[in-house]
């Protein structure tokens, strides 16, 4: 039935489902990491969830921020 909703959907249904789904998974990894580090700032959050998806070369260029000396 699943993959019958699928099959009829439209391309853009498909890509705002997939975007649906992108932000379900960034909320529960940025609830996981509320959870983990307990207070910290937005800006370092958002650094954290960024860490999870770039590598830590592309962390350092981009963002000058190091998460493995941020103990990450």
């Amino acid at each position: 039935m699943l993959i019958a909703g699928y099959r009829n959907m439209t391309p853009q249904q498909k890509l705002q489902r997939v975007g649906e789904l992108n932000k379900a998974i960034q909320q529960l990894a940025l609830a996981r990491i509320r959870k983990q580090y307990g207070e910290i700032s937005e800006r370092e959050q958002r650094l954290r969830l960024a860490a999870l998806w770039l590598n830590r070369e592309t962390m350092i260029r981009v963002f000058d921020w190091d998460p493995q000396k941020a103990g990450y």
